[in-house]
């Protein structure tokens, strides 16, 4: 049926009240009728619902998405216990993990039991597998209800350079399954190469291979109507270009980022925070910089909220006609896997630390932006639900709870903080100068 159409028969049926409800329904019946002689109507057909596409970047807010966490007995190619812990069944004193994840709402046959006593609630300590379907159906679900546009899908050097090894494939299957998650729930995506774990002589040749063979010939991510595209242009992220702890030099920086291009796709750098100055970066890396499409600076271990830093970039990047994307994070922490690292390092605050970063970005006069991260509770950035309080944790082993701060938060705080941030940020709703959400809905 057409809008016209529709916006007749609704007029229609407003108008029948003074004939009364009985003889308008008698009306609408006789309005179905054939007229002698003439033959039958067919009821004209549903619109098609249109499909989902991802779109652009700009003017969104994505979330890294690490999917990273294995378990023994997960049925997955790798099918042993990492990022959890190091091989071993996480243990007291065994574990490389900060934040322990609130499991309830994963299947049974999707969790795994640890080392550690039982929680504080008397449930079983139990972990996630990342490889698993529903696992990933959820986080995704999560996203759309949320309001979060979308998972920059985290690619890393050591998983692309393991040919024929069960973590590439590991890394392989997971990005299948998150590209129909995506589609399933109408969320974006997109590919975030994390150069570390390259090298200096297979930087450029590595990417250049993967893209090719596995992205597009293997796997068709970028086909996927979820997969983001600015300006028609598949996205793709490089993570690590003019750090100095990360390979790549000028000339192979700049080689690879005018490769991307002219595959035809658009080229986001996550860079040094001190990009501009040089500062705990690589020298010369400004025609690097300069090279790319949209700038990302890691912002991840900074304490504080420096609003003309977001300024400085932002008006940089406009200058040379580039897009900002920030990045943002809730709070960091690693006591539980770097010896004499303090516990709560970077608190959340309640929310208010992630959230006055997100109106920095939203002042600063950019639409976009990165969260750090979705799912990753080894250093304690994961937004996705995790325990509020010690019921939620072994009783015999320490792990960061999200009433840290003194008060109390549903598990799914930040996830609704990411949603509300993300309005903000592409100006949906004005800027709020504190945490817009109560703690507990």
């Amino acid at each position: 049926m057409s809008d016209r159409g529709a916006h007749s028969r609704r007029k229609f049926l407003r108008g029948t009240g003074a004939l009364g409800v009985g003889a308008a329904a008698v009306w609408a019946g006789a309005a179905n009728l054939p007229t002698a002689g003439a033959e039958p109507t067919e009821p004209e057909p549903a619109p098609r619902k249109k499909p989902f596409a991802a779109g652009g970047v700009k003017g969104k807010v994505y979330v890294g998405y690490q999917g990273w966490f294995a378990c023994a007995g997960d049925g997955s190619p790798i099918n042993t216990w990492t990022h959890w812990s190091t091989g071993k069944t996480p243990s007291p004193g065994n574990q490389t993990f900060e934040l322990y994840p609130d499991i309830s709402a994963y299947a049974a046959s999707s969790l795994h039991l640890t080392g550690y006593a039982k929680l504080g609630n008397g449930k079983p300590a139990q972990l996630f597998a990342s490889h698993a379907t529903d696992v990933i159906d959820q986080h995704f679900d999560w996203m759309k209800q949320h309001g979060i546009d979308g998972a920059a899908l985290q690619r890393f050097g050591s998983d692309v350079t393991a040919i024929g090894q069960p973590r590439l494939q590991q890394r392989n299957e997971i990005q299948a399954k998150a590209r129909a998650a995506a589609e399933k729930h109408g969320v974006g995506f997109y590919l975030e190469y994390d150069i570390s774990g390259f090298t200096d002589a297979n930087l450029v040749s590595a990417l250049q291979k993967d893209w090719t063979d596995t992205i597009n010939g293997t796997l068709k991510l970028p086909a996927s109507p979820s997969y983001a595209r600015e300006g028609g242009k598949p996205v793709v992220h490089l993570w690590g270009l003019g750090f100095t702890n990360r390979p790549g030099t000028v000339e192979s920086s700049l080689e690879i980022i005018n490769w991307f291009k002219n595959q035809g796709c658009y080229v986001i750098g996550g860079v040094p925070r001190g990009w501009r100055t040089d500062a705990n970066a690589k020298p010369g890396f400004g025609p690097v910089y300069a090279a790319l499409d949209m700038l990302s600076p890691w912002n991840v271990g900074n304490p504080t909220v420096d609003q003309k830093a977001f300024d400085d970039d932002m008006a940089r990047l406009k200058a040379n006609g580039q897009a900002y994307q920030p990045v943002i994070y809730p709070g960091f922490a690693w006591s539980n896997w770097k010896e004499g690292a303090p516990r709560n390092e970077i608190p959340r605050r309640t929310g208010d630390f992630m959230w006055q970063q997100a109106v920095a970005a939203a002042k600063c006069g950019t639409n976009s932006a990165f969260i750090a991260m979705f799912d990753e509770y080894d250093e304690a950035t994961a937004i996705a639900p995790a325990a509020t309080d010690k019921s939620m944790i072994p009783t015999n082993q320490y792990f960061l709870t999200l009433d840290a701060d003194g008060t109390k938060v549903s598990s799914d705080f930040y996830l609704r903080l990411a949603g509300a941030a993300t309005k903000m940020i592409n100006g949906s709703v004005e800027i709020s100068p504190t945490v817009p959400i109560p703690p507990i809905p």
